[in-house]
């Protein structure tokens, strides 16, 4: 079915890109620009869900109503407050201090929007502990520029400041698109990957999921 479709990722992160790679299918990316802001009284799992919905209706509606979209958002969640970009590099910083040592969660929509106006969501939902990094590391973090367009303004899989410490969720939801939650979405639209994606996760992210068969035997 994949050979057939012209799959779309609406979103022009790298880091998604890169994932969305690992399934072996050929998909062009057409970013989605939708209005970000969270709405009054708007919780994490909704706001994330929303937007995902909304970039992928925005793609659907330019492609021409013959294309399969898959798209995602992320958000950093600390307490009651969704941390997104941080505006500069002091922004960063009272972001990674206010973290740093304490644990916190990122949640990841995920939506496909089926050539016949089918859409389906997934939610992704990750505790993150973060390590007890230094002031000198923070700052040597923020120099290389890295956090500036990152939500919460950290990468997980930056080696050189490995800002998480002891993870037991979904490494890839952190990253920005978790693979077994948009596998389990995909098969109800009839697509499946002829790779074993749990593996290829693993294995490119360099991560021993523990969760990965609770989220693939799991209805969302």
């Amino acid at each position: 079915m994949a050979s057939e479709l012209d799959l779309i990722l609406a979103s022009n992160s790298p880091r998604r890109r890169f994932l969305l790679g690992l399934l072996g299918w050929d998909f062009r990316v057409v970013p989605a620009d939708v209005d970000e802001t969270v709405l009054p009284g708007e919780m994490p799992p909704n706001y994330v869900l929303r937007l995902a919905e909304s970039k992928a209706r925005t793609v659907a509606r330019g492609s021409g109503g013959d294309a399969l979209i898959i798209s995602a958002d992320t958000t950093v969640v600390d307490g009651d407050d969704i941390l997104g970009k941080p505006s500069d590099p002091e922004d960063a910083a009272d972001m990674l201090h206010r973290l740093r040592g304490r644990t916190h969660q990122v949640y990841t929509g995920v939506a496909v929007h089926r050539p016949d106006t089918l859409l389906l969501t997934d939610l992704g939902a990750t505790d993150v502990p973060m390590r007890n990094y230094t002031d000198e590391e923070v700052r040597a973090y923020i120099d290389t520029g890295d956090p500036l367009d990152k939500a919460g303004a950290y990468a997980i899989q930056h080696v050189g400041f490995h800002p998480v410490d002891e993870l037991q969720g979904c490494y890839a939801n952190v990253v920005g698109l978790p693979l077994c939650h948009l596998t389990r979405t995909l098969s109800k639209v009839g697509l499946e990957p002829d790779i074993n994606v749990p593996e290829a996760c693993q294995t490119s992210l360099g991560y021993q999921c523990p969760v990965y068969n609770s989220i693939l035997n799991a209805l969302p």
